[in-house]
């Protein structure tokens, strides 16, 4: 190593984990989190999370870092520290920019990305599927599922914990308990029955025993069901491990995750035990090693750029809550707080996302009225339609690419009764995090879904009201926002006509075209409008609101005297441009143009300004594109 080097540019794969001293694996464990808080606080990103994961991401590699083993990662949010020391560490420093390191594990990224992670619960069943496929190949190594930040209770994982025990005895599941799931630690004697069991020889010795003790005639059966009895009542006393050992799992821990000595030697000697599977309590800090985040993990999960000396938010950037205009998302828990008020029907449900929702006011006021289920998308619209068959209106807020793994129960259980079910998607556009983040590709199954209205607001005034008519409306009904920081912020021309079920509003007009936006693409499409007239170009500018019901007539009427342009902010498969083309393919003279992101591709990772550019989804490029039309 140079004399000018750190620790950390001097590991370019696990193997370099190899030569360290307990001494220098600390060492580097300070360096990754300086790291962390440099390359965070300049992009943005998850970062109390990836704090509290780096002593246990370093103990795993050093044990299970060999090409013949494989770490699966829940929640990839927590993979910051993975990525730093699998040869990503110069990619890291564009971490969340476009064509820079992906915010999760991407497959295409690196072969340490087993198997990519963006939402919670895959860990356990992917890993499962890894060991069942490298015995079939008789092929050897460890499988090890890293499962943390409230995962665990995701229903997914708890499925795949079921099933362990019929599929393989090779897999470790080390659960990463973050203070958000399972239980604190209880103390040095569960310190000391750790390293007693979760030593192989003792395991062995187990083994051994109750084969002996099960020949003893007469009585063999009987007192080998006794010592096991004894021995499952006594850990239920002093371990919080049986519910694991009921399902198949050896349980060991918890541990000490900020010990890399203690994590190190455990897995050691756990890694030769392959007789049935393993599940590893790991307790970690989210936050760890920097007090702002310590303090308040909730506020420094997800944040935008801030100041690492002090914690606080850059002037400008999206996590600067109280100097930042308000987001739909806080639009919508104002609005819900003054319609509980009012209204004692109402409750407010979210799947594990209370604050990202805007729906943490609702918890303070009326905790009684607020339910967050956790990471479990699909009970939780099971739940509300539970609730609407008998006369309580939910409201069900939840970010729009996670409520994907919930569309089924949205059919079937909401739609299919016609249960008055509220659907407040979050994050209906593309974010920073990428693909699995993105909620650009619902809109073609909400429009196939009979009975069901679907709403896009264009501003935090029509979100109100759109929350109020779908209260009335006494039926299914989503309401689609994107992730926008200023939700108020009016356009030239003010949004404010009165909300007419299935109806647009027009907000500008003009003779050349008719622009039709979908929400918030309504400011896109009067930006667009603007540079049109400075070249000699009047169009008619539509705020959509409706796509189902959708106002046809009116899009019908404009297409017999002018060129229709739709603007939207999700995929061109399913969406808007889909729709508005359906509608007019029995009108020969009718010319359109579609701008959305692309259909039949995966949008990547990156500043969203930045991917608008790229993609043609700016007001300069929809504008030139425009004229074109026009000119042909």
């Amino acid at each position: 190593m140079k004399q000018d080097q750190s620790l950390l540019e001097t590991i370019h794969a696990p193997p370099d984990l190899q030569s360290l001293t307990l001494a220098q694996l600390q060492t580097l464990a300070s360096e990754i989190r300086d790291e962390l808080l440099s390359v965070v606080s300049a992009n943005g990103g998850h970062l109390a999370s990836n704090l509290g994961a780096v002593e246990l991401t370093i103990a795993l590699l050093r044990v299970f870092g060999g090409p013949a083993d494989s770490i699966v990662w829940d929640t990839g949010h927590q993979t910051y520290p993975y990525k730093l020391l699998t040869g990503r560490r110069e990619l890291f420093k564009n971490l969340r920019q476009y064509q820079g390191c992906c915010g999760f594990l991407s497959r295409d990224e690196s072969k340490f990305d087993i198997f990519g992670a963006g939402h919670a619960g895959t860990a356990i069943s992917a890993a499962t599927g890894l060991a069942v496929a490298r015995e079939r190949q008789n092929r050897e190594g460890r499988v090890v599922a890293v499962v943390g930040d409230g995962a665990l209770g995701c229903g997914v994982s708890l499925e795949g914990l079921n099933s362990v025990i019929e599929a393989t005895n090779r897999l470790i599941v080390v659960l990463n308990d973050n203070k958000m799931s399972i239980s604190p630690n209880v103390g040095a004697l569960s310190h000391y029955l750790n390293r007693i069991i979760s030593d192989h020889r003792y395991n062995r010795m187990k083994g051994v025993v109750s084969r002996t003790i099960g020949r003893i005639p007469m009585v063999g059966g009987w007192l080998h069901r006794l010592i096991h009895r004894f021995q499952e009542g006594a850990k239920g006393i002093l371990l919080d491990g049986v519910f694991f050992e009921e399902l198949g799992f050896r349980y060991i821990g918890p541990l000490n995750g900020h010990s890399i000595e203690e994590l190190i030697g455990t897995f050691e000697r756990l890694k030769p035990l392959d007789s049935q599977p393993l599940l590893i309590h790991v307790l970690t800090e989210k936050g760890h090693g920097y007090k702002p985040a310590e303090n308040d993990p909730a506020s420094y999960h997800g944040l935008g750029r801030f100041d690492p000396e002090t914690g606080r938010p850059v002037k400008g950037a999206t996590a600067d809550r109280k100097a930042a205009p308000v987001s739909f998302g806080e639009s919508l828990g104002q609005n819900l707080c003054r319609m509980l008020e009012q209204d004692p029907r109402l409750v407010a449900i979210t799947a594990g996302m209370c604050d990202g929702t805007g729906l943490g006011v609702v918890r303070k006021k009326y905790p009684q009225r607020f339910f967050d289920v956790g990471i479990a998308e699909e009970h939780a619209v099971v739940f509300a339609a539970g609730m609407a068959t008998q006369g309580v209106v939910p409201i069900v807020a939840i970010y729009a690419s996670f409520m994907q793994r919930a569309l089924d129960y949205a059919f079937h259980d909401v739609a299919l009764q016609k249960l008055p079910v509220i659907f407040c998607l979050d994050r209906a556009g593309v974010v920073p995090d990428g693909p699995t983040h993105h909620g650009i590709h619902d809109l073609g199954f909400w429009r196939a879904v009979p009975g069901i209205a679907v709403v896009q607001p264009a501003n935090g005034s029509e979100l109100r009201e759109m929350l109020q008519w779908a209260v009335a409306a006494a039926k299914p009904c989503v309401i689609r926002y994107p992730k926008c920081d200023d939700c108020d912020g009016q356009p030239a021309q003010p949004l404010s006509a009165p909300l007419r079920p299935g109806k647009a509003e027009t907000v500008r007009t003009g003779e050349n075209l008719a622009i039709w936006c979908l929400g918030r693409e309504t400011v896109t499409g009067l930006e667009t409008a603007a540079i049109l007239a400075d070249n000699g170009i009047q169009a008619t500018v539509v705020n959509t609101r409706f796509i189902q019901p959708f106002d046809s007539a009116l899009l019908i009427e404009q297409a017999q005297t002018m060129p229709i342009v739709t603007i939207e902010d999700h995929s061109l498969g399913g969406g808007l441009g889909d729709l508005a083309n359906g509608e007019l393919a029995n009108l020969p003279e009718a010319r359109t143009r579609n701008f959305g992101w692309p259909r039949h591709q995966f949008v990547p990772w990156g500043d969203v300004s930045d991917l608008r550019r790229q993609f043609g989804l700016n007001p300069e490029h929809i504008a030139q594109e425009i004229m074109t039309l026009l000119q042909g």
